[in-house]
């Protein structure tokens, strides 16, 4: 094990890093499921609340004025952390309801028959909104196998995409399996047949830089904020402009609309359009200073510090005795589901978490892909910037102990 310094950023920026944990300092392993956030982010929600607060767009005294601002001002920071339209951005609650939004609205065009293709390492966000949607059109879902090197089957995935294919949904790094999956032969495949394609890049857009502009087979983009430094409740939904303006909304409400009339409504321009009521503006504001703070870190930086974090977890992972990882043994990101031979994963979260480590125990939303491997649940320890390789001598030692006490 190494005890180099790996440190990418201050844990000082962090104030929940200073917890202890039964008397251990915590080792936050956990982020793929959450990050924290830090001083500068909480600072900002507190300020919007204690001197900005009020509702948005539509109000012309001074601390509307101010909350507006701040909040488009948040949008324009992630159009342009995406290289994006501003007019492309909309905030969602989160990765689930960005696509639930699409689920709802681009399956409005399909007819019965036609085909919607994911894959078997999907997170339940990304098949359940889309299973919906063909029970109520009478579409047919389809799913591209994972290999036993748990990476996508891409012989089969061209035999799946044909011209019933009219949207491709897909992970961009698997919550699971750490798989980074091959974006653009994807998006490609499936524009060769006319398909939409959406991008669940909830593990991705935190950890390596992701810009739109380089996707042009890519449609639609989708994100949490609270896995990327940010608030809770406050997501994105990148959309190419065409497409969503010719898209319905699935909200109705107020902030949605240009007119309302007793026989009928039309709908206000992009992206107004799709955030109906009012928006979790605080949270927004919060994740304009999350990606700042990325930003100033570098999202180069981040993604080689995560490469060099992956390499030195994988090894020291695959020493512990009777360890089996599930994922990929290159291009991976830095999340490892793992199982100990003879002990539930639920046992070995618990008796890490009596170390300050913390880990998360279970299926991760991805009960397909655990019931494909014949696994009722695997313990995951997921990285990020402010994680060390000291912290992955910490689960190595936290494992060993576990392994003492309930083998």
């Amino acid at each position: 094990m190494l005890q180099t310094k790996t440190m990418l950023v201050s844990k000082e920026d962090f104030p929940i890093l200073k917890t202890k944990v039964n008397g251990h300092d915590l080792v936050y392993l956990d982020n793929a499921a959450s990050s924290q956030k830090p001083a500068v982010v909480i600072d900002a929600v507190a300020q919007f609340y204690s001197e900005k607060n009020s509702n948005v767009h539509r109000g012309i005294h001074h601390l509307s004025t101010l909350a507006t601002m701040a909040y488009e001002d948040a949008r324009k920071i992630v159009a342009n952390f995406l290289d994006a339209k501003e007019e492309e951005i909309i905030f969602t609650k989160g990765t689930t309801d960005a696509l639930n939004i699409l689920a709802r609205s681009l399956s409005e065009g399909l007819v019965e028959g036609d085909e919607i293709l994911l894959t078997e390492m999907e997170h339940h966000s990304n098949i359940v909104p889309w299973q919906e949607a063909a029970k109520r059109k009478g579409l047919v879902v389809k799913y591209i196998p994972v290999k036993e090197d748990f990476t996508l089957d891409m012989e089969v995935a061209r035999e799946l995409i044909t011209s019933k294919t009219k949207i491709v949904s897909f992970v961009h790094v698997s919550n699971t399996l750490g798989t980074i999956n091959p974006v653009y032969e994807i998006a490609s495949l499936a524009k060769g047949v006319g398909a939409l394609v959406v991008l669940d890049a909830a593990q991705s857009v935190p950890h390596m830089g992701v810009k739109v502009s380089a996707m042009k087979d890519v449609d639609f983009v989708v994100f949490s904020g609270h896995k990327m430094l940010g608030p809770t409740g406050v997501g994105v939904l990148y959309g190419k402009k065409t497409l969503l303006e010719n898209m319905s909304p699935v909200e109705f409400g107020g902030g949605m609309i240009k007119k309302v009339k007793f026989d009928g409504s039309t709908w206000a321009d992009v992206p107004e359009k799709f955030e109906a009521g009012t928006p979790n503006i605080a949270q927004a504001v919060g994740l304009g200073f999350a990606v700042s703070y990325l930003e100033k870190v570098g999202m180069h930086k981040i993604e080689e510090h995560q490469k060099e974090l992956t390499v030195y977890a994988q090894e020291e992972l695959l020493k512990v005795e009777g360890l089996k990882l599930f994922g990929p043994k290159t291009n991976r990101a830095a999340v490892f589901s793992f199982s100990i031979e003879g002990i539930h994963p639920h046992d070995l979260s618990e008796v890490l978490n009596r170390y300050g480590v913390a880990v998360r125990a279970g299926h991760h939303c991805t009960m397909p892909l655990h019931k494909k491997f014949n696994l009722n649940g695997t313990t995951r320890a997921s990285f990020y910037l402010y994680n060390t390789k000291e912290d992955v001598d910490a689960l190595i030692k936290g494992l060993e102990k576990a392994k003492e006490v309930l083998a």
